[in-house]
Order: structure tokens, then sequence, then C-alpha cells
């Protein structure tokens, strides 16, 4: 869609499924926050904290639930959750460059790789031999495809992104800039005080609909593949560990980091800066509260945190000092235990003699 694209307010509720309120007539050639909007923009109202910004908001219209919208004068479309319209909505205004089919002089193709003519392979890519790109696949400048490695149809890659040797890669995956697929497992044996490397010689495979941000690191596994289910979403600086699985629609925030052979569910959400040692399996729809350590398996569904969180500085000193006592206190209050044992034991034998 164009970047000048412009809709009535008429023609969104009909492609939205949702009830209009206000004038149809308006026109929309944007999207905004509550607060940024300004005329001829979108705007949504997704969460209770800022409804305060509602009632002077200078936006054409607002996406609104239909409790939100009752008292509202101003222009809205009334949907169930505006959040998921918004997120619907959003590529229709997305600016985005387009890439066009071919393949760009400067690119260097091996002879043995097969790309489809209608992906678009731009300035500085490489592709090794054996390599496959399909159909309407998108290559930015500077990509590295490497031997025998393959992106299924409608992928895109940002410039910069490196694929190694036999890393697979699904359909409409979306990789941003500065991630490395297939970078060798950290695996090295110790003989003497030295250590010896292991040859990584597994692969990477991904699913369908996954995305990738930027500088993020997928291990290629030591035997078997690296395993990243269908629609898993990864966020920046995330590090995948070699024989890692992750299962389906997973999702997890920037700075997490799984270590090698760890096994995660279906449906999870990992929050940011969250660790994960080895060799534990994680179950189904499981959610990891920010900078949680999983020193063990999960095995039951639900909510996990591990850590303290944020208090002034004072109050965290105090803290800090109370856990360094906890052993101390631990084996004071098992000897008064024993004592209180003693002395109930006492008493007892006393009232029976």
């Amino acid at each position: 869609m164009a970047n000048n694209l412009s809709l009535s307010l008429a023609r969104l509720a009909e492609e939205l499924g949702a009830q209009l309120i206000g004038d149809p007539k308006i026109e929309i050639s944007g999207l905004a926050t509550l607060q940024d909007a300004g005329p001829g923009e979108l705007a949504f109202l997704a969460n209770a904290q800022y409804r305060k910004y509602l009632a002077e908001s200078r936006a054409s219209a607002v996406l609104l639930t239909e409790r939100d919208a009752e008292g509202f004068a101003g222009n809205a479309l009334v949907v169930a959750d505006p959040y998921l319209t918004y997120a619907r909505l959003s590529h229709r205004f997305d600016r985005k460059p387009k890439a066009l089919p071919g393949i760009h002089p400067t690119a260097v193709v091996a002879e043995s790789a097969k790309v489809d003519p209608s992906a678009s392979i731009g300035a500085g890519v490489v592709i090794e031999d054996g390599a496959i790109i399909g159909a309407g696949v998108t290559l930015s400048p500077q990509c590295y495809v490497g031997a025998r490695s393959s992106i299924g149809a409608g992928g895109w890659l940002a410039p910069r992104v490196t694929l190694y040797h036999d890393v697979h890669i699904g359909e409409r995956v979306v990789i941003q800039s500065g991630a490395v697929l297939g970078s060798e497992g950290f695996g090295f044996a110790n003989h003497g005080g030295q250590w010896q490397k292991i040859a990584q010689i597994g692969g990477v495979r991904i699913g369908d609909d996954v995305e990738i941000g930027a500088n993020t690191t997928i291990d290629r596994g030591a035997l078997a593949d690296t395993l990243i289910g269908n629609g898993v979403k990864l966020d920046n600086q995330i590090q995948i560990a070699h024989n890692v699985q992750i299962g389906d629609h997973t999702a997890m925030a920037a700075c997490v980091g799984i270590s090698g052979s760890t096994k995660i569910g279906r449906h999870c959400m990992i929050a940011g800066g969250v660790g994960m040692v080895g060799h534990i399996e994680v179950c189904d729809n499981v959610f990891v509260s920010g900078m949680t350590m999983v020193t063990r398996s999960i095995t039951e569904p639900g909510a996990y945190s591990s850590g303290t969180a944020m208090q002034p500085a004072g109050e965290w000193k105090k803290s800090a000092a109370r856990i360094r006592q906890l052993d101390g206190m631990a084996k004071r209050l098992q000897q008064l235990e024993k004592q209180l044992e003693q002395v109930t034991q006492q008493a007892s034998d006393s009232s029976n003699a």
C-alpha cells in the first residue's frame, strides 16, 4: 500500500467489521498514540491507564471498546480488541520500502545456488553453493547465506543478517539486522586443564512465520539441529545455544539467554533478561517474569519468578543484610526447635510419672 494512503472512516469500519460512531467521511491517513495524534490520524485505547488522554486527544478517530465508547463525543471505531485491531491495521500504513525482484550487480551468487526469479537480492549479498532462495524472498544489502542453507517463500532479511551453512528457514520469516543463525555452539572438552574444541556438525531449523530480532544469535547444533517452531517471536539480543528447542508460538523479550539442550514448550512467554540453565525442559503455557533465573525444569503451566523486586536503596541494603544472616538464623532456629522438643518431652514424661 502506498505511503500516502488515505481511507475514509466508513471504509475502515467495513474492512475491520467495526461499529462506526461519528462522521463516516473522515479521512484517515496515519496512526498515532492518543497523546500525539492529530487531524487525519487514528489512535487507539487499549490500556486503562491511558484513558485519561481520551477526552483531549486530537485524533480524527479512535479505536475503542464498547465500554470506553460510552460518553465519548468524538469519532470512533468500536471493536472487541483495539490493540489487536491496531496491530492488523498497522500494516496498511507501513512505510517500509518495497523491494523489487532481481539480483543487484554487486551481489555474489554461487552457480549452484537456486534463486527464485521473484526474489530480491540486494547490494553486496553473498549466496554460497547449494543455497536455495524461495519465491518473494528479500535479502537486504550485505546479507550472507551459507552453503546449503535455504529460505522459504516470503522471507524478509534486513541488512547484514548472517546465515551460516545448513541453516533452513521456513516461510514468511522476518530476521532483523545483525542476527546470526548457525554460529558454532559453545562446545569444549577439558583435558589436563586445556580446552579441546568440539566440532558443531548440526544445523539450525526455523519454522514458518517466525520473527527474529536484531543481533539475536541462534547457535547450530552439536549433533542434531537447533529447532525453532512455527510462529516463534524472538526480540533483540537473545542468545539461543546449541540444540535448544523452542515450541510453536512461544515469545521471548530482549536479552534472554538459553543454555544448550534446553527444551521450551509451546505458547510460553519469556520476559526480558531471563536466563535458563542447560538440559532442562519447560512445559507448554509457562510465563517467566523478567530477570528470572530458571535452574530446573518446569513441569506445570503457570507464572514463575525469581529474584527481588526494586525498592529504595536503603531498604534494599537492609534486606540484603538480612539475607546474609538467614543461614545463621536457620541454624539457631533448628537448635531452638530441638531444645523445645526436649522440654516438651520432659514435661510429658513428668506428667505421666
